[in-house]
């Protein structure tokens, strides 16, 4: 009789993890190829190994389930699932239904989001993030009494697709969470306000300790830089940085 210890077990399960893991590496590099190439191979699988733990704390073990949870995590952020931009996935997975009920339903939802805002080829995305380059590139004004109201206008000119499907509402919400997040890091600017909320519309609510990311995390904790200002400066050049690798070369079909 074969007798399979719990070590052994463990060993057995650490290595399909692995394995899935390496899959997901390969399918990632096709799904996101540029982003995965400018952030490398470990950073990815930091990234993928944080998407897994999460979608199993939601219930999703199922290779389908956890793909789908993966691509979400490249579209919109990886702490999508609380994101107010993005409500209706946060309620499905918090939902009771079996696993591939909900995966199906989040499916369905995102492929009406991304025909209705990505554009073919994703060329709404393209052009979103070109104004974030400019954006970062030239200092915008904004009044400190009317800030909400700027900030919403600026969103509506960088994704207009996106701002109208996600709605005025959400899109408050997440100013003012993004003012909130720039001053845990000092920033007393609205410059540097307006700054973290457009990175935040781009890139998710989480993306300031986002491992997809970690150029913008590696800025706002950087101890040297002592100066909020020289900080939010830095930010800007960053952001600069990335987004010419990323639209370097474009690619037919391909995810930022």
């Amino acid at each position: 009789m074969l007798i399979i210890r719990d070590e052994q077990m463990k060993v057995f399960e650490q290595a399909a993890l692995r394995n899935f893991e390496d899959e997901m590496v390969g399918h990632s590099k096709e799904f996101t190829p540029r982003l995965c190439e400018v952030i490398g191979e470990e950073q990815l699988r930091v990234a993928l190994r944080q998407a897994m733990t999460r979608a199993a704390n939601y219930g999703f073990t199922y290779r389908g389930p956890i793909r789908l949870y993966i691509e979400l995590m490249f579209l919109c952020g990886s702490d999508f699932d609380t994101d107010p931009q993005y409500p209706a996935i946060g309620e499905v997975l918090n939902a009771a239904e079996d696993q591939m009920a909900r995966a199906e339903q989040i499916y369905e939802g995102f492929v009406d989001y991304h025909g209705k805002v990505s554009g073919e080829n994703n060329i709404n995305v393209r052009k979103s993030l070109t104004f974030l380059s400019e954006f970062a590139r030239k200092p915008v004004s904004f009044s400190l009494n009317n800030f909400v109201a700027e900030m919403l206008q600026q969103m509506t000119r960088a994704f207009p697709q996106k701002a109208a499907y996600i709605g005025e509402e959400a899109l408050t919400k997440l100013i003012h969470e993004g003012r909130a997040e720039a001053r845990k890091y000092g920033f007393t600017t609205i410059r540097g306000e307006a700054m973290v909320v457009v990175l935040m519309f781009a890139f998710g609510h989480g993306c300031t300790d986002d491992p997809l990311y970690p150029w913008i995390s590696r800025t706002l904790k950087n101890e040297r830089i002592v100066d909020p200002a020289a900080r939010a400066g830095r930010l800007e050049k960053k952001a600069v940085t990335w987004l010419e690798h990323v639209l370097a070369r474009p690619q037919k079909g391909e995810q930022a």
